[in-house]
Order: structure tokens, then C-alpha cells, then sequence
């Protein structure tokens, strides 16, 4: 028997949307049957995006979002939901690194990396969750009111690695910031996850694989290969859906073994 998930009539709110893993988020929902809110600050490769959405007879929308603007947030939010409906959906994508010993931190590095993968997805998640909340209390019995936040991670939130330590803690604390929302908002139907991924082959880095500091990376991975964009598509959709019901709190590690 054929299993499949159907997320028609849902809205998704995919932050990072405008490449890498945040792109294939958004195509894989729509593909699932979601109408997705895009949102970043790279208009134009929204809009290229979109196309290609619609192109497949998706429905898309695109914002402009500034994640470490709270005012950006909070006005991105009030809009999709204005345009597309009730957020049921919000993938916490956006992130951002530097590579550098931890000795050579400058407090404006750490701001960079912190107001964006720490600051910024908290605020995301309490904007879409205030609004979850306030759903839920006020529902009549029986309909669907809970929501599902998938938190973006990182497998170096779980196992630090060398020259991007900084990264590493906001990572780690965007895997406590899930707990912390799971616990205190799953009894309202809201379910927080997160999702570790590994090395994943992107646009933004394709290039470092074919370098010998990329190979010899690749050559220390347990299977000796990195993932593609499409490797998280199945677990995307689990956790958006009302299958994964009785999923929360959890902090799933998509690295092909690389944290064990």
C-alpha cells in the first residue's frame, strides 16, 4: 500500500529561503500540497524561486525578511498571514558562519553569527508562536489548531568542530531553544523539532568539494560523501504533517552518522 502525506491547506513559513537548504524546504512543501511564504532578504532569488514553484503548480508567496530586525520580523509575519492565512507551518532556516580559530573572534564576528542563528530564530519562532498560541486557546473543539516549528540546527550544534566554534555554540543553543519551545508549547498542539543536518552539497559550496581541503573533508566522513538538498525532503515533511503528532522535542541528526 502506498503512503503518502498531504499537506493541502496548509501555509509554511520558510525563512532562508532563497537558496540552499531553504529553497528545497519550500519547493518540497509545495510539492506536498503547501501554499509557502518565502522569506529572506534576497528578493530577486525569491522571486526566482516562486517562479519555479508556480511553475510546478505551486503557490508561493514572496517577503522580504530581515531576521536580525524585530520589527522585519514582526511585520514579515503580520504580511504572510495577511496574504496566505494562519501560519500552521514555520521552517527556522535562516543561519550564517564564519571559519575562524576561537582566539580570533572579534565581538563583531559573534554578533554576526549569534543576532542571526540564535537572536533572530528565537524571534521568528515567538512570532509565529504567539500567534499558534492564540489560535489554539480561542478554537472550537475538534479543529485543527497546533502548529508544527522545525528549528534548522546544525550536526555542529552536537559535535563541535575546529576553526567554527562560534557557529558551534549558536548551533547548540538553537538545539536547546527546541526544547524549550516543545516543552512549553507542545500542550497547546504545538510541536518544535529540530533538524541536525551534516555536510550537504549546496550552491553556496559546491565548489569547496572539488578542492583537496574538501576532499580530504569528504575522506573523513563516515561513508566518505556528502548529502544533497533532497537527503532532508522525507523529513521535512514528517515533521510539517499531523503525522508527527506525537513527535516533539526532538533533535534528529541528518549527517549520515558524522555526529555518532
Amino acid at each position: 500500500m502506498a503512503y503518502s502525506i498531504d499537506l493541502s491547506g496548509r501555509v509554511a513559513f520558510i525563512t532562508g529561503a532563497s537558496s540552499g537548504l531553504g529553497a528545497q524546504f519550500a519547493r518540497t512543501l509545495a510539492r506536498a500540497g503547501a501554499g509557502v511564504v518565502l522569506a529572506s532578504r534576497r528578493i530577486e532569488k525569491l522571486k526566482e524561486l516562486r517562479a519555479r514553484i508556480e511553475g510546478e503548480g505551486g503557490d508561493a508567496h514572496v517577503l522580504e525578511l530581515d531576521v536580525t530586525d524585530h520589527a522585519s520580523i514582526k511585520s514579515a509575519v503580520a504580511h504572510a498571514e495577511t496574504e496566505m492565512g494562519s501560519i500552521d507551518i514555520l521552517v527556522n532556516n535562516s543561519g550564517v558562519s564564519t571559519t575562524q580559530r576561537l582566539q580570533d573572534v572579534t565581538p563583531e564576528d559573534y554578533d554576526f553569527i549569534f543576532d542571526t542563528n540564535v537572536k533572530g530564530a528565537f524571534f521568528v519562532a515567538q512570532e509565529v508562536g504567539k500567534r499558534m498560541l492564540a489560535r489554539s486557546r480561542g478554537a472550537a473543539p475538534g479543529s485543527f489548531t497546533g502548529g508544527r516549528i522545525i528549528n534548522i540546527a546544525s550536526m555542529a550544534g552536537l559535535k563541535v568542530l575546529p576553526q567554527i566554534g562560534a557557529y558551534c555554540m549558536s548551533k547548540a543553543a538553537v538545539v536547546q531553544m527546541t526544547r524549550a519551545m516543545a516543552m512549553e508549547w507542545g500542550r497547546f498542539g504545538i510541536n518544535t523539532n529540530a533538524i541536525c543536518p551534516g555536510y550537504i552539497d549546496t550552491e553556496i559550496n559546491h565548489r569547496h568539494w572539488q578542492t583537496e581541503q574538501g576532499k580530504k573533508l569528504i575522506e573523513m566522513l563516515p561513508r566518505k560523501r556528502v548529502g544533497s538538498p533532497e537527503d532532508l525532503d522525507a523529513l521535512i515533511i514528517m515533521l510539517a504533517s499531523d503525522q508527527s503528532h506525537f513527535i516533539n522535542g526532538a533533535v534528529i541528526a541528518a549527517d549520515d552518522g558524522f555526529a555518532v
